[in-house]
């Protein structure tokens, strides 16, 4: 094989490795959307809109209650609302995957009322710091177990 041909090989291999890198670094970002035009939800905890990248690979992660390992419940919605957030953390680990890769939330709220409403945003801001996912409250009667305030549901983008 002739020299010009090995640095031809070599320099496309060395393209092709970075234009690899760079397409995997792109393929979590997310590009959170709240248009000037519309209320601004960032204070309380959310974003209007999330982009997902083309080619990206979702996950979905099942509702998680505030049950503690032993699956256990405190009977206060704030200390199930922290460990349910907790438990979100950990299925994304799970996953290899980190907070900021989250694109939406649904939240499942017993008896929602506005006093609930600090306790949920501060949550969320805590968890997702600026990059605020698009997120859905939908006041509930009843969940899954008896004892259960709180449920978050989550899809994820990994790499």
């Amino acid at each position: 094989m002739s020299n010009a041909i090995r640095y031809l090989m070599i320099g496309g291999l060395i393209i092709m490795t970075t234009g690899i890198s760079t397409a995997s670094e792109q393929a979590a970002k997310l590009t959170i959307v709240n248009p000037k035009n519309l209320y601004d939800p960032t204070p309380h905890g959310y974003s209007t809109a999330v982009v997902v990248p083309a080619q990206a690979r979702v996950a979905y992660i099942s509702g998680q209650g505030g049950q503690d390992s032993t699956g256990g419940l405190s009977p206060d919605f704030a200390v199930q609302v922290r460990q349910a957030y907790a438990n979100l953390r950990a299925a994304l680990e799970g996953l290899g995957a980190r907070p900021d890769q989250v694109a939406k939330l649904t939240i499942f709220v017993v008896d929602h009322d506005m006093s609930k409403l600090e306790v949920l945003t501060s949550s969320v801001k805590e968890m997702f710091g600026a990059t605020l996912p698009a997120q859905t409250l939908v006041p509930v009667p009843k969940l899954a177990v008896d004892g259960m305030l709180f449920e978050v549901e989550a899809v994820a983008v990994i790499d």
